[in-house]
């Protein structure tokens, strides 16, 4: 437990930034504080969570804030903290080894997207679980970490994989800024699988041969950075996964996309469009290069899409990409 839980708002999770719900599961809810030191399954309102602010908790204005508690803060043996892939979406698709690990943690913490898409037997079980909407990466991080370092076994979740454009590494910026490390929580990762390779899988073989990851998203990458990446690697003969293609606030990012890759593509190379892979409106379709500009202002493409761009090579063959990896060049068959 914190050495100074009445000394700052929170030593569970620093100050926050943006709504957060705690929610507890429905066979542990008779008002059971959390090791954190709070009880989250009280009404709307009623609580003020010490680990990051009770269900009904309003909206705060968003500023930069700082890191607030350290290791100095916390007493006895830290816990165990574990990044978690969960692939695609389905709970089919889950590895065996992320869903024992979910199973076996006192805490759960993630995206609140990513909290629904987890099985009900692992919700229910769960001790306690913490999910904040979008953009509140760093305080659900930090929110883990200080649950870890006040004694509980914590799981952080992701879609995907933790170490593609997720949390993983955000973690152990976050403990190294708490004077902490990775040893001292036990940290560990388990895989899930990358959109790339989901989506590949549900397109046919368009990723067998060098393929680059770019991100369209200028959240944490500034466009122009995004754009010389998309020169680079459209010029060389890389297949290219694209992630968070879309959204209401960016247009002009996917636009100028395309516009990149049909300066250095055939218009004609294939694509490969997945949105919302391993969900309830999965949609696969393939296209050409040349038609990617107009499909921005449809539902296909939004940021639970992943587009796959062929290279030279990549060919479409009974409705699945084909990108060779050379075999035909060594070998008759």
């Amino acid at each position: 437990m914190s050495k100074s839980d009445t000394e700052s708002e929170s030593n569970c999770g620093g100050a926050k930034t943006e709504t957060e719900t705690t929610t507890k599961a429905d066979t542990k809810a008779e008002d059971t504080p959390s090791k954190c030191g709070a009880s989250s399954s009280k009404a709307d309102g009623e609580s003020s969570s010490k680990c990051g602010g009770g269900a009904g908790g309003s909206k705060r204005e968003q500023t930069a804030e700082k890191v607030e508690a350290t290791i100095e803060d916390f007493d006895g043996e830290p816990g165990q903290l574990v990044a978690v892939g969960l692939g695609p979406g389905r709970a089919s698709e889950m590895t065996t080894l992320a869903k024992d690990t979910l199973r076996e943690a006192d805490h759960i913490v993630g995206y609140t997207t990513y909290i629904e898409l987890l099985p009900d037997d692992i919700v229910e079980d769960a001790e306690d679980i913490y999910s904040t909407p979008m953009c509140g990466e760093v305080s659900r991080t930090e929110e883990a970490v200080d649950r870890t370092l006040a004694g509980n076994d914590v799981a952080i979740v992701g879609s995907g994989d933790p170490n593609v454009y997720a949390l993983a590494g955000l973690a152990l910026e976050i403990l190294e800024s708490k004077g902490a490390t990775a040893s001292v929580v036990d940290f560990d990762v388990v895989a899930g699988v990358p959109a790339a390779q989901s989506c590949a899988a549900r397109l046919g073989a368009p990723l067998v041969n060098d393929t680059v990851t770019i991100s369209l998203s200028d959240h944490l990458t500034s466009m122009p950075t995004i754009e010389s990446r998309l020169h680079a690697a459209a010029k060389e003969g890389f297949t290219i996964a694209i992630y968070n293609p879309w959204s209401r606030k960016r247009r002009s990012n996917y636009e100028k996309c395309c516009e990149i890759l049909l300066e250095h593509r055939a218009p004609d190379t294939p694509v490969g469009i997945v949105h919302g892979a391993g969900r309830d409106d999965e949609e696969v379709e393939i296209v050409e290069l040349r038609e990617l500009p107009d499909l921005g202002e449809t539902d296909l493409v939004d940021m639970t899409t992943t587009l796959l761009v062929g290279n030279e090579e990549t060919y479409v063959w009974d409705d699945r990409m084909v990108t060779p990896r050379g075999y035909e060049q060594k070998y008759e068959y």
